[in-house]
């Protein structure tokens, strides 16, 4: 098989590999679908403006999705579809990629989408005078390093690696082989953007202008944001409704009542007050999927005890294993999440359950104890430390942080306390900009359907230092030549082998404490159809439907 086949075979595999499936709580239906409807569902306030690149968190990345279409797409089922891509055809070792583009596509305000629409718009997400938090997605194009000085790197530099020889052609050379990349481009940071984004990109963010399924409509901060029907779409994401209500919400609770009361029509995170009860609950649609979200706990590099060395490598071990993921699963989310056994999920692929490193996520309190009392023989932890593990209260977080820190007192002997922000915005820009000082929650879903997407933007030295989601600020060389290694490999076998050799690595040093997986909990009115749940967890918004039936 030549290296080209191989490749497009392996992002059919990966695709393939990613197929969900959704269980309603309630019979079949004569559907009446009603196109003239706007669909409510729930959201949280935005961490910033909706600039794709800027938009690594779900709040505005519901929005986003909807909003913009690059150069394909990945459905619910896991076909991946061409978008504006017309072909993807990459070199013999998977350095370099030649990608057409389709005839007719235009942003909303007429401009039509061209190649230079993309090689702007990536260019824009990698220059470091921009400050995009999705710049690291950009870092394995040829000429991201030229673009990391700030002060330095002129407004309209380039990346060299994206060239343009005509309107309908880009040639994307890579800065080393990556076997992943045409998957990578489902990703929303790789979205063209029109010629007007340039001149105000703030203003940009509060009014964007896109190429997706919706036009975007308003945005009432910490209320709502509102999206239409795009009807001069020509994607393969038509919309079935005609707009999408994002309401912002504080509390998963008020969500779920207001769903129950029919003052709201999807809510994808069903609350833990009603989490053994939803499935069960006559006046909603009930639906329990697969899902790809990964919660982790950071305790960052820079706090004290928790170094990349020996003794932050034992703190970081011990306090792991006392942690009884499944009990915590079974008790407090009525069996909904999964515990974790690596730093992926059950819907990839590459997702591992018996990885010989991965006994640090087993609970062992005596290992953990005797790993702990090692630390301290190294530097005392003294009795007057804290450890803290912050969370957002507008999330579903407070059990089970307060459990972990109970297990972590109890076997330590330590003082472990949760440590609460009012909002997920508060607490991420505290994150965002280094000035927390505890460990804090994280939760990863699927950018696009591989491994991969686990690995690059949360651990890689690439995506540390604000360039992308890696807010431990974890940099190791032996990872990141582990991971690269994965991605020369076009072999699904032997590529699979490497990530494994790179999670052995994540599983020493734990720049995350993996915890579980949360499969996908929603729940709808009864008038509401075509619910389906992607590889990220995310409603597939587009093919929702209302109607007046309720068989």
């Amino acid at each position: 098989m030549t290296m080209r086949s191989a490749l497009i075979k392996s992002v059919a595999a990966i695709a393939a590999g990613t197929m969900l499936f959704s269980l309603g709580a309630c019979g079949g239906h004569t559907q009446q679908a009603a196109q003239n409807d706007v669909i409510s569902v729930n959201d949280t306030e935005p961490q910033h403006g909706l600039v794709p690149s800027n938009t690594i968190e779900t709040g505005g990345g519901d929005v986003v999705r909807m909003l913009f279409d690059g150069l394909i797409s990945v459905d619910y089922k896991g076909d991946t579809h061409m978008e504006v891509a017309e072909s993807i055809t990459p070199n013999d070792d998977a350095t370099q990629f030649t990608i057409k583009l389709k005839d007719g596509w235009k942003f909303t305000n007429g401009e039509p989408i061209t190649s230079e629409s993309f090689a702007r718009a990536w260019s824009f997400a990698a220059n470091a005078r921009n400050a995009q938090l999705g710049s690291s997605f950009m870092s394995i194009i040829k000429g991201y390093d030229d673009l990391q000085d700030p002060k330095k790197t002129p407004e309209d530099a380039r990346l060299s690696g994206v060239q343009t020889p005509d309107d309908h052609t880009l040639v994307v050379t890579l800065n080393q082989p990556d076997s992943v990349f045409p998957t990578e481009l489902s990703y929303v940071a790789f979205v063209p953007l029109p010629s007007v984004a340039y001149k105000d990109i703030n203003a940009f963010g509060e009014h964007p202008i896109g190429n997706g399924p919706y036009t975007f409509k308003s945005w009432k901060h910490n209320e709502d944001i509102q999206i239409a029907k795009n009807d001069k779409y020509i994607g393969s994401r038509q919309a079935q409704n005609k707009g999408i209500d994002y309401r912002i919400y504080t509390s998963v609770d008020s969500a779920y009542a207001d769903v129950v009361a029919g003052n709201l029509d999807l809510l994808d995170n069903v609350p833990q007050s009603a989490i053994r009860s939803f499935r069960a609950d006559p006046a909603l649609n009930s639906y329990t999927v697969p899902g790809s979200e990964a919660s982790t706990f950071i305790i960052p590099e820079r706090l004290a005890h928790f170094g990349l060395n020996e003794e932050g490598d034992l703190r970081r071990q011990a306090i792991s294993m006392t942690i009884n993921r499944k009990l915590i699963c079974d008790k407090i989310f009525a069996g909904t999440r999964t515990p974790a056994t690596d730093f992926t999920s059950p819907v990839v692929p590459e997702y591992e359950k018996n990885l010989p490193a991965a006994s640090v996520l087993k609970y062992n309190p005596k290992k953990a104890k005797e790993l702990w009392d090692k630390a301290n023989k190294i530097s005392p932890w003294k009795s007057s430390d804290t450890f803290k593990i912050a969370y957002n209260s507008d999330g579903d977080h407070r059990q089970w942080v307060d459990a972990v820190c109970n297990e972590i007192h109890n076997t330590l002997g330590i003082t472990a306390l949760g440590d609460p922000y009012a909002t997920f915005s508060d607490l991420r820009n505290r994150i965002t900009d280094r000035s927390i000082t505890t460990g804090f929650r994280a939760g990863w879903t699927l950018d696009y359907p591989s491994a991969e997407n686990y690995f690059t933007p949360m651990y890689s030295t690439a995506s540390a230092d604000g360039k992308g989601s890696n807010d431990g600020d974890y940099k190791s060389p032996a990872f990141d030549a582990a991971l690269s290694a994965a991605l020369r490999q076009p072999n699904d076998k032997l590529r699979r082998q490497d990530f494994d050799k790179a999670q052995d690595i994540l599983l020493k040093d734990l720049p995350a404490v993996p915890l579980w997986v949360t499969n996908v909990s929603a729940v709808t009115g009864k008038d509401i159809h075509g619910v389906h749940f992607d590889y990220s967890n995310t409603p597939t918004y587009q093919t929702l439907t209302k109607s007046n039936s309720n068989n």
